[in-house]
């Protein structure tokens, strides 16, 4: 206790000096703890249920001639066909249950109050294999899993559960509406459970073989060629995972290649061959499964090392500042260590003193890691942020904590050994000059500025990357014009509508919206432009032959009439479609040999899903034709302001149908922007960390000459009085400086080029080691040293040389 009220007293002597540390550390820790959060959401935390550890993913790779169909859960080498999940469920024996699931949209009415959002499909087991505990009534179980389209039942998320029904324990054996379906709910999942799928909030949990009652039109229970599900399951106790891949692929190859093999049509003999011998794999699912863990990994472990850097150099400013200051304590130190103190007895003062500066910082990058967290939640589309935890939280606060103490003591630790480890008589003797162990102490802060310099060198590097190819981004030409232009989607289907209700509802909306004033154009897409969907289809076009393993696949989009029109695609020859376009012959499943759609239109390049992807080959059909559409998203091109639009197009569709949700209301170009977030999140943070770190270690650079100047008045004194002009005692401290830069540069730009190769993945339309970028930030970084340094060497030139002599 009485180190710490000295250590109080202590810093408290010097308020500013201990308020521009403390702003240091608050950023350096800050910045990581915030990082750091979505790190361990994303890439670290496992799933709230009984051991994790012993979850495994499976994953079916190799060829899938049929369809195949892909969600947030993982890529389509991950997805099995329904009947192969029931085979190998019936047939194993190495594991303690297998799961199916798949997320999908849900539309929920209960006592008027209507919600769009995602839902999850599972198969009996996945509640008795992650085993947990409801929080209301009972979760499903296989009983509610056997029979095709024949249970009714459902289990509410504890989230919606307390946010739309207000914690109501009387909901069990009440109805809710699920997609138009009438389901009793049976239970509530625990608090804390939002499934097993990273950036998949479900609302509700309903059986897997619902799904054709739930999701119109889908046939894929019985069909070996249609893949869709996603399997998981527990390893029993003291099994392995080697061991259980051995056993399940023992099943599951033989399926392969006597059941499955002989349905195979038109493909080569290579494609069967590969077919043939495929086999599952394996890996462990303690965090469940995501496509987002594989996306996110490089993203935040980039952000994570840039983030460590900031702190290192804010370390490094505050070791520079102890050094400097337990110099000045040198000749007290002595005194004290002559009258008896221990050398422990001191370290541990000093290094109270260093721990409670980190506190004190610790404490303040509370405020800094919730305003960077603000700042990511401002860039990322509002789906992605509202699966985040995006506040302090308690591993926010343990990696505040540890990250305080280290740093305290990593910083403290070699001025507090420095400053007691002196000749006693040698530095009371020095007294009026200069004290024992200064020279060492001088090498080390010039090896901390310049260690500063190199990370400072190697941010400002990597930012200027990752704003390059945000620019060269922005610059893509879309094929679209996006401006003036507002989106949303609807479900009606969802809500019960038959197909020909949906297209009476649809024309009518877009009747409706045509009126609105200010208004010039209004179509609809099955297919939302720019949001990351895919709709793929083979298929054959007149005068081209294809082999078994030709890649025909088209994307495809059911669009409404002036569809091209509104969005600004330029018509390159024939027409677009018109409201005439309602009756004609649709797409034939691939396999029919009459080719029976005819090209009225050929349009310009224009992107489908993706900003930074090249342009697919795709093909647009009309809409109206189809009689099976349950969903779609409309496009309303406006000459005056589109924010307005966002307040009036709710009102149009209320109109319509006031218990019609609306879905993803936003103008286009924000809809590009969400497109590309990532981008815009890793440019950002990384100018802003950047920047950061280049002031710090402009003010670690101007800390270590004023002291060093300051150290050197008598010398420079003494040279002046021998005849050294200004000039001359000015370049020898800018000399200092240019060394320093040109070693640290040096670093720095081999540590960026590393970083830009670990991150070529991430940029757009260039390398990861862009000689423009390079060059601009070496000319930025010599710039701040350089007015760092100067007034410093100013000082050093106007030294009096009597007043020098006579100094301490």
């Amino acid at each position: 206790m009485t180190n710490l009220k000295l250590a109080f007293r202590t810093l408290f002597k010097t308020p500013f000096v201990t308020t521009v540390a403390v702003a240091s550390l608050a950023l350096g820790i800050g910045a990581n703890a915030a990082i750091y959060s979505l790190f361990d959401q994303m890439l670290m935390r496992p799933l709230p249920v009984e051991d994790p550890g012993r979850l495994i993913n499976l994953s079916a790779p190799g060829p899938k001639p049929g369809s195949q169909s892909c969600s947030q859960a993982g890529d389509c080498d991950v997805v099995f066909s329904y009947p192969m999940f029931r085979d190998l469920e019936r047939s194993q024996a190495v594991l303690a249950g297998l799961v199916a699931h798949r997320a999908f949209g849900v539309n929920l009415a209960y006592h008027n109050q209507t919600l769009n959002g995602d839902g999850m499909m599972v198969s009996g087991s996945y509640f008795p294999v992650l085993g947990i505990k409801p929080a209301l009534g009972r979760l499903l179980s296989q009983s509610d899993d056997q029979a095709i389209g024949a249970n009714f039942v459902t289990v509410l998320s504890y989230a919606y559960w307390e946010t739309h029904l207000g914690l109501d324990p009387s909901v069990i054996g009440k109805t809710i509406t699920v997609n138009g379906q009438t389901m009793t709910i049976v239970g509530v999942a625990p608090h804390g459970f939002g499934g097993t799928t990273l950036g998949v909030r479900p609302q509700v949990f309903v059986p897997i073989s619902m799904r054709g009652v739930l999701d119109p039109g889908f046939k894929g229970f019985e069909n070996r060629r249609n893949y869709w599900v996603y399997v998981f399951g527990r390893l029993k106790p003291g099994m392995t995972l080697a061991k259980a891949r051995s056993a399940l692929n023992g099943l599951y190859t033989p399926i392969v290649n006597d059941v499955e093999v002989p349905l195979q049509k038109d493909i080569s003999p290579q494609t069967l061959k590969r077919f043939r011998v495929k086999t599952m794999t394996m890996e462990m699912g303690s965090r469940g499964q995501s496509s987002v863990h594989k996306e996110a990994k490089i993203p935040l472990t980039l952000l994570l090392a840039i983030t460590t850097i900031v702190l290192l150099i804010a370390c490094a400013n505050i070791a520079n500042l102890l050094l400097a200051r337990a110099a000045g304590r040198q000749m007290e130190m002595a005194v004290r260590l002559s009258l008896g103190a221990g050398r422990r007895q001191l370290l541990a003062q000093l290094l109270t003193e260093s721990c409670l500066l980190a506190f004190l910082g610790g404490l303040a990058s509370l405020a800094v890691a919730r305003w960077t967290l603000i700042g990511v939640a401002s860039i990322l589309p509002p789906d992605t942020a509202a699966n985040l935890q995006l506040q302090l939280s308690t591993p926010m606060l343990l990696f505040a904590g540890a990250a305080s103490l280290i740093t305290g003591i990593a910083f403290g630790l070699f001025p507090a050994l420095q400053s007691t480890r002196s000749d006693l008589i040698a530095t009371i003797r020095a007294n009026t000059g200069q004290p024992a162990g200064a020279l060492a102490a001088a090498r080390f802060r010039t090896t901390l500025v310049t260690a500063q310099i190199a990370l400072s060198m190697a941010l400002l590097i990597s930012a200027g990357l990752f704003i390059k190819s945000l620019r060269n981004v922005s610059r893509v030409d879309l094929g679209i014009q996006v401006e003036n232009v507002v989106t949303f989607g609807i479900s009606p289907e969802l809500n019960g509508y038959t197909p020909a209700r949906s297209a009476q509802l649809f024309q009518r909306l877009e009747e409706e919206l045509a009126t609105v004033p200010g208004v010039t154009g209004v179509t609809s897409g099955l297919v939302r432009v720019l949001a990351g969907n895919n709709w793929n289809t083979d298929v054959s076009v007149e005068g081209f032959k294809k082999d078994p393993d030709t890649d025909a696949g088209s994307r495809f989009n059911a669009v409404g009439p002036g569809y091209f029109h509104t969005l600004g695609i330029h018509l390159l020859a024939g027409r677009e479609f018109t409201a005439a376009d309602v009756v004609g012959r649709h797409m034939n499943d691939e396999g029919k040999d009459k080719l029976e759609i005819e090209i009225v239109g050929l349009i310009q390049n224009a992107k489908y899903s993706e900003v930074k992807d090249e342009v697919p080959a795709q093909f647009f059909r009309p809409a109206r034709q189809d009689t099976t559409l349950g969903n779609i998203t409309f496009y309303v091109r406006t000459t005056g302001d589109s924010r307005q639009l966002l307040k009036t197009i709710p009102t149009v569709l209320k109109r319509v149908d006031p218990n019609l949700p609306i879905e993803e209301l936003k103008t286009l170009p924000q809809q590009v922007l969400d497109n590309v977030f990532l981008d815009r999140m890793i440019s950002t943070m990384a100018a802003t960390f950047a920047v950061l770190a280049t002031v710090l270690a402009a003010i670690g650079l101007y800390g270590m000459l004023a002291y060093t100047v300051a150290q050197r008045t008598r010398e420079f004194g003494l040279r002046m009085a021998l005849g050294a002009d200004g000039p001359r005692v000015r370049g020898m401290v800018m000399g200092q400086v240019l060394r320093m830069t040109m070693v640290g540069g040096a670093i720095g730009i081999a540590a960026a080029f590393a970083i830009g190769s670990a991150a070529q993945s991430l940029l757009f339309g260039l390398k990861g080691h862009d000689p423009i970028v390079v060059a601009s930030a070496a000319i930025l970084l010599s710039a701040v040293a350089f007015a760092s340094g100067y007034i410093p060497a100013l000082r050093a030139s106007r030294v009096e040389p009597m007043q020098a002599l006579r100094y301490e």
